[in-house]
């Protein structure tokens, strides 16, 4: 287990390790989050491992889910008394960064790969 390396320095609640090794394509597909202050595990996070076309792959949430879930997020609080200029700018990025994994999705389903580990 390896602590990430974060852009926020200070202040952190919370620290994320990497929980095993690199699986195909270099990422790790196993996460945990920990209080900084106690080490208690907060969150635990599985990614998929593997095609999803295969039954031997191991289903787990993707990168999108976790963007869409943050932009909801965001979204609810903006509506609310915690709104600030800050979150909009940081849901606009957000949706950007959807738009362009969603490309990929398509352009590997046209190319006829999608669901495999063919490029």
């Amino acid at each position: 287990m390896s602590k990430i390396s974060t852009i926020q320095k200070r202040n952190n609640l919370n620290e994320v390790y990497r929980a095993e090794g690199a699986g195909v394509g270099g990422a790790s597909h196993y996460y945990l989050v920990k209080r900084a202050d106690s080490g208690e595990i907060v969150g635990e996070i599985r990614f998929q491992h593997g095609p999803r076309s295969v039954a031997e792959s191991i289903h787990g949430v993707l990168d999108n889910d976790l963007l869409e879930i943050v932009r909801d997020r965001l979204i609810a609080f903006n509506k609310g008394e915690f709104a600030t200029r800050e979150n909009a700018i940081a849901i606009t990025h957000i949706e950007e960064a959807l738009l362009w994994l969603n490309k990929r999705v398509e352009d590997r389903a046209e190319r006829g790969v999608l669901g495999t580990i063919n490029k």
